[in-house]
Order: structure tokens, then C-alpha cells, then sequence
């Protein structure tokens, strides 16, 4: 899995992008969103992801929501 924080979200689209710790933006799509809508998610907030290759780049998987600590 891999750490980072949503960069941008394009709403009226259903897609966005992740900074990943590595210094890569990841493209993402509404779908890939889990345990959660993306509707509710907000640029800065931490996530976990997978990344796979795509014809067009890396694009993220199973994108969940980081739980902050209490």
C-alpha cells in the first residue's frame, strides 16, 4: 500500500489525484474510492492506496481514507 494525500479533486469529473510519498501524482477515479463516497473526500486528507500501470500511467486502487489518531 502506499501513503499520501489527496493533491486535487476534479468533482464535476469523478476523479482526482494523490501526492504518494514518493513525490508521484497518482491519478484516481470515483470507483477506486472505498469505505467511503468521494463526494465526502477533501483535498489535503491522508489516504492509502494501491497503484497499478495503465495505459495512460500509474493509477490508484482501493483508495481508503487514513484514519487520523485520536
Amino acid at each position: 500500500m502506499h501513503k499520501g494525500k489527496i493533491k486535487r479533486l476534479v468533482r464535476d469529473k469523478g476523479f482526482g489525484f494523490i501526492s504518494v510519498l514518493d513525490g508521484r501524482d497518482i491519478f484516481f477515479h470515483q470507483n477506486s474510492v472505498l469505505d467511503t463516497n468521494f463526494e465526502d473526500l477533501k483535498e489535503g486528507q491522508e489516504v492509502e492506496c494501491e497503484v497499478e500501470k495503465s495505459p495512460k500511467g500509474p493509477r490508484a486502487l482501493n483508495v481508503r481514507i487514513v484514519a487520523e489518531a485520536a
